[in-house]
């Protein structure tokens, strides 16, 4: 018989209301802390995360919020710049993509100088943004309207890349910023070469169902992940373009997948919202089954801190930390 792999969260932190999107900077923010966004109805909050793990002194988790910034309509994705640190004068920079099918880059100084600038160019839904990771002066973003936009800080566009259905992930490469990977709905991942705007591999999922997002794994670039369908894939892009593994993850479809940064057999994925809860699976490479369950109410949003094998979830006026044991 099967041990119940269902836990509890290892730590949660309360909220006012639903949290939408959360996500940890996958940055060093120059402090013993990691900055982590989420967004409630109309307001971002910004703070930092301390785990016991990181401290002794710290009893489970320590959040302290920083700031919160009024947003004017709900936000649908967030991104983190590489700039935002809390050493020397701190700097909070992320872009977030909201309903009205703008992206909004948010510049503080955590004081009284807060810089919103809206950039206009999708005609549907934005699924998610990336900053480029080396200097994050330029921002990804897909969308429904079956592009792939790149643009500056300034808020200019500065590059459109035509896709062949909804683009539902984009990644960029860690160390390599001319290298961008753009997952689409229908299942085909590309890699496009930004000096020539060309692609240069194609990956294919070989599946009915419609891909819903696809990561990276940026401590080991030849392993790209995705969940399509009910399945979670993965593809080794040396040997084929087609997954070299793929398994049965959620019954009533899957929503995410996200890599851990400290390992690279360490995946999360998530379940689409049910009535009452979305499950929560963390897997690795070498074990069949997952590794660890867990569940969040109406969970959204699915992000890893970058040093500890801990990942976390948004639900209803609460976020949901699992760590793993590795």
């Amino acid at each position: 018989m099967q041990e119940d792999l269902t836990r509890s969260p290892s730590y949660t932190v309360t909220c006012e209301d639903y949290v939408h999107v959360v996500e940890f900077s996958p940055f060093s923010s120059g402090s013993p802390a990691s900055l982590l966004a989420f967004s409630g109805n109309l307001y971002v909050v910004v703070g930092t995360c301390l785990f016991q793990e990181e401290d002794v002194e710290v009893n489970g988790v320590q959040f302290n919020a920083l700031r919160v910034f009024h947003h004017d309509i709900q936000v649908e994705a967030l991104a983190w710049s590489p700039e935002s640190r809390l050493d020397r004068i701190p700097t909070i920079r992320f872009c977030t993509a909201a309903a009205d099918r703008k992206l909004r880059l948010l510049t503080s100084d955590l004081k009284d100088q807060n810089e919103f600038k809206v950039m206009e160019g999708h005609s549907s839904y934005i699924n998610h943004l990336v900053f480029e990771p080396t200097e994050g002066k330029r921002i990804a973003s897909v969308s429904d309207d079956h592009t792939c936009r790149l643009w500056d800080l300034d808020g200019n566009e500065t590059a459109v890349l035509r896709l062949h259905s909804p683009g539902m992930s984009v990644c960029w490469h860690p160390q390599e910023e001319f290298k961008l990977m753009v997952a689409e709905k229908k299942g085909t991942i590309r890699f496009y070469d930004l000096v020539t705007q060309q692609a240069i591999l194609s990956l294919d999922s070989g599946h009915s169902g419609p891909l819903m997002s696809a990561d990276w794994c940026l401590t080991n670039t030849i392993k790209v992940g995705a969940v399509v369908g009910n399945d979670w894939l993965i593809w080794d892009i040396t040997r084929s373009s087609y997954p070299q593994e793929k398994r049965p993850a959620h019954k009533d479809k899957a929503r995410l997948f996200r890599w851990s940064f400290v390992n690279e057999n360490l995946f999360a994925t998530t379940g689409c919202p049910g009535k009452i809860s979305s499950q929560v699976f963390i897997h690795h490479l070498g074990h069949p089954q997952p590794v660890m369950i867990g569940s969040s109410p109406v969970g959204s949003g699915l992000s890893w801190h970058r040093m500890l094998p801990l990942c976390v979830v948004g639900g209803d006026r609460k976020l949901c930390f699992w760590m793993t044991e590795m």
